[in-house]
């Protein structure tokens, strides 16, 4: 992760110095550096001995750094990992140009890799996370939203890079179909717990831990999944509470919604899904030769949901 770090820090430059800073406050804020572990992990688990997954790790922590830069601007967050979002430092223009420029960048350093596989599985993955972006626009302030649709969403938006992070590792130690498959799928599974107990932390978690408001997705009107299981199995008053919050965004009702969350056990069916997600990703890898790297990957699914942040 140091080797990784000095890649993020060289790749980083710009002659121009907006571009710098923005990046550099957003990569050096924090964040559990999970998809570039990834990539480190799969590749070791398959035996890999050169330098590549350094710099497809910094390539897929520069993808997901511009996707939150992004991402913040268009859910006009003002907090992320205990700081102030990038957009509220430097302004939704520059948040939105220096993305561009992290996507950009990522892409060139694609190239020097020269593994044609790479630029499919990276290409295809930036294009399923942009549709991510938007279906989870067309969800937000829809109550009618199932819990189909919920992981649709998850599953291009989050779990999609989870998923090309192990699969790259795996095609750069030049692994077999199955081995490369399999690690496609752990990163999947993995993805949709992370999300989940993101979701879940969002009515549960401290603040001082998730370095969020709490109730920021009632605020946009998304319809989680804590939020679709009272829908659909709370009593008539808790289901219209919900419904009203998510039609009208907000944080007016958080307090009667939380209290609908609590009572009907839809956080404890959240996580139980979550944890489901992470039995799946671990399963997929057990057939992989034992390793220390195997060994991390498998501890790496129970902290995706059993974290405080």
């Amino acid at each position: 992760m140091r080797a990784v770090d000095q890649v993020i820090r060289e790749r980083l430059y710009s002659d121009v110095v907006l571009v710098r800073q923005v990046a550099e406050y957003i990569i050096s804020s924090g964040g559990k550096r999970m998809r570039p572990a990834l990539v480190l992990l799969s590749s070791g688990a398959l035996g890999y001995r050169g330098t590549h997954h350094h710099t497809l790790a910094a390539v897929v922590e520069f993808i997901h750094t511009a996707t939150l830069l992004h991402d913040d601007v268009v859910d006009e967050s003002e907090l992320r990992r205990g700081k102030n979002t990038a957009n509220a430092m430097f302004g939704n223009a520059a948040s939105v140009l220096v993305g561009d420029f992290l996507y950009s960048r990522a892409f060139q350093m694609m190239v020097d890799v020269g593994e044609m596989d790479v630029m499919r599985i990276l290409s295809d993955a930036t294009n399923i996370i942009a549709e991510g972006e938007v279906l989870q626009l067309l969800n937000c302030h829809d109550a009618n939203v199932d819990e189909q649709r919920y992981l649709q969403v998850i599953r291009y938006k989050t779990a999609k890079l989870f998923e090309a992070a192990s699969r790259l590792g795996a095609v750069i130690a030049g692994a077999n179909a199955k081995d490369e498959l399999a690690l496609a799928r752990y990163g999947m599974h993995l993805g949709t717990a992370f999300q989940l107990i993101d979701d879940v932390l969002d009515y549960s978690g401290a603040e001082a831990d998730t370095g969020k408001h709490l109730g920021d997705d009632l605020a946009e009107g998304k319809p989680t999944l804590p939020l679709i299981y009272v829908l659909q199995h709370g009593s008539e008053t808790q289901a219209q509470v919900v419904r009203r919050a998510i039609e009208l965004g907000g944080r007016e009702a958080f307090p009667e919604v939380l209290g609908a969350i609590k009572e009907t056990g839809a956080l404890a069916y959240a996580r139980t899904q979550a944890e489901l997600e992470a039995e799946r990703a671990r399963a997929a890898i057990l057939e992989l030769r034992d390793s220390n790297y195997r060994e991390a990957l498998l501890q790496l699914s129970f902290f995706a949901v059993e974290r405080a942040h």
